[in-house]
């Protein structure tokens, strides 16, 4: 008779069929994550195109997919440092790449130079606030605007602006830019 309690141990047809719908439901929290990340994509090509409306809807589409990917994951007791840490990748792109394209796309450019530097400490301080969150291990103790809010202030900005002003000056680019080194600031 075959020894059953080892790592080789044959498995009967129900725990197998248990065992493959387990990997199935792990999968789901995982390509919620990817939706979010193709959301964040979507927006930085849209952003690049001057397509700003579309941009600033993707990140609002990544942030409630963001939402429901860690829910889904407690709700179906997938959670996993995988899944922790592709999220947070896909939040840099979503909401820390994204949303510096965007401003630096339809209203930073007046600026020149200027406008580069901002746009990468917005992308810095995003890739800040998600390594600290990381590395802290509690949801119970925020500190600093967590990304998602951020990427939506500015979208939101740039949604709203872009449809009253469609093609910004040096003095929009300036309110613009005090309004990209506030949410830096509050997410740090």
């Amino acid at each position: 008779m075959p020894d059953e309690s080892g790592p080789f141990r044959l498995l009967g047809d129900d725990e197998a069929e248990s065992q493959r719908k387990r990997r199935g439901i792990a999968l789901l929290p995982n390509l919620i994550t990817t939706a979010a990340l193709l959301a964040g994509f979507f927006a930085i090509v849209s952003g690049i195109r001057g397509n700003f409306i579309a941009a600033a809807i993707a990140i609002v589409i990544a942030q409630i997919l963001d939402a429901m990917d860690g829910r889904v994951a407690r709700l179906t007791r997938t959670e996993s440092d995988f899944g922790a840490q592709y999220d947070s990748l896909s939040d840099m792109v979503a909401f820390g790449v994204a949303p510096g394209i965007l401003v630096f796309q339809w209203g930073l450019g007046p600026l020149h130079q200027a406008a580069h530097v901002l746009t990468f400490t917005y992308m810095a301080c995003a890739a800040l606030r998600l390594a600290r969150f990381n590395t802290t291990g509690s949801s119970e103790s925020f500190t600093g605007l967590p990304t998602p809010a951020s990427a939506g202030i500015i979208a939101s900005g740039v949604w709203l602006g872009s449809t009253t002003i469609p093609t910004p000056g040096v003095a929009v680019g300036i309110l613009v830019a005090l309004l990209t080194l506030l949410v830096c600031a509050l997410m740090i």
